[in-house]
């Protein structure tokens, strides 16, 4: 099978799943696993694909990320005849789901299901041991000029709150809301993570919120968001990782 990812996330899961080998197209943001990678070829970015070469390398499936890539993109493939698989999980289950959905597609069921069973496994273990912990108010910022963070819809605030944790900016009608210094001071987050994708937040940005807020300096804690937001075969370790987060605020 000759196989096309345009989502980092997704690349990593075709290695793991075994069929790493017949990976032929890959986006410039695939960094997973790394040495591999270096003899695939990249045909773009994950919003700025080359469609015309992705159709010249007559893949049997092209695998998307309704977030990460764009409709038109998508639409582009199928309208060449290409097959595609696109998917958008929020939460472990979704999760789970997307795995054994990718893994029968790549006739990689056993692999899937063990993939798919450790997210499970995990995520009930967790969710289990934080109805019985304190909750712990966060924020989550994904970027800065302009602060932004996320609302309860997205995947990195699903496994926050699944290991006991209560994201201030919830309710936010935006998946990934501006925020302003005041707004975060008024929000009262016990910590804010600071992701380190898409915007590479640095010790010295938790020192410059924390004048900017008033919040105490150790309110701010920088996080991996790789683990947070990469959703597929990186999920079991991401579920261990949010609940270490959250068990550190306790």
């Amino acid at each position: 099978m000759r196989i096309v990812s345009l989502c980092p996330s997704l690349t990593e899961l075709v290695y793991d799943l075994g069929c790493g080998a017949e990976l032929v197209g890959i986006t410039e943001y695939c960094v997973h696993p790394a040495q591999a990678l270096q003899t695939v070829e990249a045909v773009g970015g994950t919003k700025t694909p080359d469609v015309r070469r992705i159709v010249a390398l007559a893949p049997d499936l092209v695998l998307l990320n309704e977030e990460e890539n764009r409709r038109e993109d998508a639409a582009a493939l199928v309208a060449a005849g290409v097959r595609c698989h696109t998917s958008m999980p929020r939460d472990c289950a979704e999760t789970a789901d997307m795995v054994r959905s990718i893994a029968s597609a790549l006739q990689r069921p056993q692999e899937g299901q063990r993939i798919a069973n450790a997210i499970e496994r995990r995520a009930g273990r967790v969710q289990a041991r934080a109805r019985s912990a304190r909750a712990v108010r966060f924020a989550y910022l994904i970027w800065r000029k302009p602060w932004m963070s996320v609302n309860r819809d997205t995947f990195a605030s699903n496994l926050l709150c699944q290991a006991g944790g209560i994201n201030v900016f919830a309710d936010c009608p935006e998946r990934y809301p501006e925020i302003s210094a005041d707004q975060l001071r008024t929000a009262h987050p016990e910590r804010v993570f600071l992701c380190s994708e898409p915007f590479p937040f640095q010790n010295r940005h938790g020192d410059e919120l924390a004048a900017l807020t008033g919040l105490a300096r150790s309110a701010f804690v920088l996080a991996d968001g790789e683990y947070l937001s990469w959703h597929g075969s990186r999920t079991p370790d991401g579920i261990d990782y949010a609940e270490s987060l959250i068990d550190d605020a306790r």
